[in-house]
């Protein structure tokens, strides 16, 4: 597929519905209360628009937002435990709040930022096509289809791109290392490294492509963006492997920002993907250059393991974090339970501040045909340090969301 860019606005959801509908729906309260909690559901179409919110007799408002398909999601401040809410819309008449989640093209990058009034706070870019290689790195290694800068709340950076001992480390992104294809072994994971005895390469041998962008919107509960990607391989001419969409939406929840990635990954053709047993590949994390030295940097699973006894370990989420500009700050990622071999199999880099979610680690498997291979995970940054107790919250939000009934 040829790229779309030039031809997509950027939308953003503002307004009123499309036409009058009743917006009445009820939140059903889990077993533990809940604070800041992400509420997404299914509504009439007809609720399309930015809504002010609240409960009877309560002067507290919150804010749905619903796009043109009926996707409804509001930021629920508090529910107790069992406890059940009823929202109705207040007045169509009040002024949608002022804070928004802005998703902004630039060139071949998507920046999202976080909007009050006049003032701007970076929280993501999305680097779509590949982007520039640092002076005198071989061009081999400009890479897209990845998060680079993330920001935390306070503005500090919390990923790192190209470092000098892994050039083809980008932010945040999906790639698999050791593969078979037909009759060849690409490895997207290592792009621009080489194989064999030429650990360095003049051409690329396989790659992850952005391919185009679907649309992107903005609005002030959430921001995000459907795009596809292509895994191809380039040892022979150029055979398509995988298509992969991803499914990103950014959240801003005051002293955290909340990322939804949904990869859903197909064969391009009628060969399978076969992936054998291997340590690393999958979703990986790239921590800045401020936590290279080995004890600049930590993580922390769900099992309480640290860098070293949580490599090669299975967890329900991980974080890692350090010091940036005299500041802890960190980000963790959150696997869903629906995700293949879950809880998903670690590896923790011993020398490196990266991370990988790596299924393969487990043993051989593969993408059929026919068969979309779907990962989903939930990225929490947050500055200061790793609070096992609230991570351990923020995983129960995610992977059991609040329900929802509609009138």
């Amino acid at each position: 597929m040829k790229s779309l860019l030039a031809a997509l606005p950027i939308t953003l959801l503002l307004g009123c519905p499309l036409r009058a509908a009743p917006i009445e729906f009820t939140v059903q309260g889990s077993e533990t209360p809940r604070t800041n909690a992400i509420v997404s559901f299914q509504a009439p179409q007809e609720w399309q628009g930015i809504h002010l919110i609240s409960t009877p007799g309560s002067s507290a408002h919150s804010t749905l937002q619903v796009d043109e398909m009926g996707s409804a999601v509001m930021i629920l401040p508090q529910i107790g435990s069992n406890e059940t809410l009823t929202f109705t819309a207040t007045n169509s008449n009040t002024p949608p709040p002022p804070s928004q989640i802005t998703v902004e093209k630039e060139g071949n990058v998507l920046h999202f930022r976080r909007r009050n009034g006049e003032k701007t706070h970076p929280i993501l870019d999305y680097q779509m096509e590949a982007g520039a290689v640092p002076e005198g790195v071989p061009n081999v290694f400009a890479h897209g289809a990845h998060l680079h800068p993330v920001y935390s709340p306070s503005g500090r950076i919390v990923t790192g791109n190209h470092p000098a001992d892994h050039r083809w480390h980008r932010g945040i992104w999906m790639a698999w290392t050791k593969t078979e294809f037909e009759d060849q072994h690409p490895d997207f994971w290592n792009q621009g490294k080489g194989e064999g005895k030429e650990k360095v390469s003049d051409r690329i041998l396989a790659e992850v492509r952005f391919d185009s962008l679907e649309r992107s919107w903005s609005g002030p509960v959430q921001a995000g963006f459907v795009s596809h990607h292509q895994f191809l391989d380039h040892h022979d001419g150029t055979r398509e492997v995988l298509n992969e969409t991803w499914e990103m939406t950014v959240y801003d929840l005051g002293p955290a920002y909340v990322v939804d990635l949904i990869s859903t990954q197909t064969c391009a053709g009628q060969s399978p993907l076969h992936l054998p047993q291997y340590h690393y590949g999958g979703l990986g994390v790239r921590g800045p250059a401020s936590w290279d030295p080995v004890d600049q940097v930590s993580m922390l699973t769900s099992n309480g393991d640290n860098r070293a006894k949580g490599d090669s370990t299975k967890a329900k989420w991980v974080r890692m974090s350090g010091d940036v500009e005299g500041q802890e700050t960190g980000l963790a990622i959150l696997i869903h339970p629906d995700n293949f071999r879950f809880p998903q199999p670690l590896r923790l880099n011993p020398k490196n501040p990266q991370l990988c979610i790596a299924p393969s680690q487990d043993g051989d498997w593969s993408i059929q045909p026919g068969q979309p291979y779907v990962s989903k995970y939930r990225l929490i940054i947050r500055d200061g340090a790793s609070d096992p107790l609230a991570l351990e919250k923020d995983w129960q939000s995610y992977a059991q969301p609040l329900k929802v009934t509609v009138k």
